[in-house]
């Protein structure tokens, strides 16, 4: 009979927390599309795989290259790069 006492109230109190917690949840819309929600997470994640596909196969500008191969008056071809000094020529 003791434990009559105290389960009673106990099962109340849980009660009230479950409908609490059923609250909660409708109100934060957790239950507004149920179908789609799985379906939500891999179509992200495709996106994603195609953008990151995309970024890798696309060509990428050529940079220019800092080397001249103009032939000299010598004839003789000329692979410094452009912005280095000859010391030679100092």
């Amino acid at each position: 009979m003791a434990s009559i006492f105290l389960l009673i109230p106990l099962s109340l109190m849980l009660f009230v927390v479950a409908i609490w917690a059923v609250r909660y949840a409708v109100k934060s819309d957790q239950f507004d599309d149920l179908d789609n929600a799985s379906q939500r997470i891999i179509l992200e994640d495709r996106q994603e795989r195609r953008q990151v596909l995309q970024e890798h196969s696309a060509p990428k500008p050529s940079q220019p290259t800092s080397i001249n191969k103009a032939p000299d008056p010598t004839g003789q071809v000329n692979s410094t790069p452009e912005n280095a000094t000859d010391s030679k020529r100092h």
